[in-house]
């Protein structure tokens, strides 16, 4: 039996690997976000339950193999497909993108959470956020001495003491610049996703000498097979379709070599 493929993504990692899935494979997607009209494989968009919801639609669906492509943060996601891939008999594969590093100049602060992160920020005026939606739900508790700028990918309102910019990269380091100048941030707050999409703004905050509150990354589940970067998962999806069609030929239909 081909080997039908469930994807878990919502990064544009995951969105470059599902443009090469195929008609019977599945991508599935939180909700959050644009969703592309031009895919060749099915789209799922919602929840599954936790893992038992999950194992229940692998079962259900025929699934033989979960490629955990999710943001290096939804460790709660993650942690579900590999549970729900024990469960269900299959195998799981993740794509974990290698982390950014530190580079002469950086000055990285690096906090556990958001109760550690609201002290290393308070000597601080006005701070970048760059955490996805996490400070919308902390926009009513801003100290009086601050004015945030917060980007992630929905359109807020925001409040008289914070500005929220809706936006989803590739962001470059022309754009960032502009935002910088314009902003004039003190401090600039960060996930370790890894990736060219959304570095830029490291590179602006070295040039200007300004702290990066860098939030560490969670623990991630094992898994069958991890690779560090989008080609190479693509390149093993690659040799299981070659298997599949293998298997798929009848014997005997292929010619003997002389």
């Amino acid at each position: 039996m081909v080997t039908r493929i469930l994807l878990l993504g919502g990064t544009g990692d995951a969105l470059k690997i599902a443009r090469r899935l195929g008609s019977n494979d599945v991508y599935s997607l939180a909700g959050l976000g644009r969703i592309a009209e031009d895919l060749p494989c099915q789209v799922r968009v919602g929840g599954f339950g936790g893992a038992d919801g999950l194992a229940r639609n692998l079962a259900a669906e025929r699934i033989g193999l979960i490629v955990d492509a999710t943001h290096p943060y939804a460790a709660q996601i993650s942690a579900n497909a590999a549970l729900a891939a024990r469960l269900a008999g299959i195998q799981c594969w993740a794509l974990r993108r290698a982390p950014w590093r530190p580079r002469p100049g950086d000055d990285w602060r690096f906090v556990s959470g958001w109760d550690a992160l609201c002290i290393q920020l308070n000597p601080f005026a006005r701070p970048f956020f760059t955490l996805g939606r996490e400070p919308l739900s902390h926009l009513d508790t801003i100290p009086a001495h601050q004015y945030w700028t917060v980007r992630c990918l929905d359109a807020h309102p925001g409040n008289e003491r914070a500005r929220v910019i809706g936006a989803r990269g590739p962001f470059t380091l022309e754009g960032e610049h502009a935002l910088f100048e314009q902003c004039r941030f003190d401090v600039v707050i960060s996930k370790n996703s890894g990736g060219a999409a959304t570095e830029a703004k490291l590179d602006v905050a070295r040039e200007r000498g300004l702290p990066v509150l860098m939030l560490e990354r969670p623990p991630l589940p094992d898994v069958d097979r991890t690779f560090d970067t989008t080609d190479a998962l693509l390149a093993a999806l690659e040799t299981l379709r070659a298997e599949n069609d293998a298997r798929m030929i009848p014997p005997g239909s292929r010619r003997s070599e002389a």
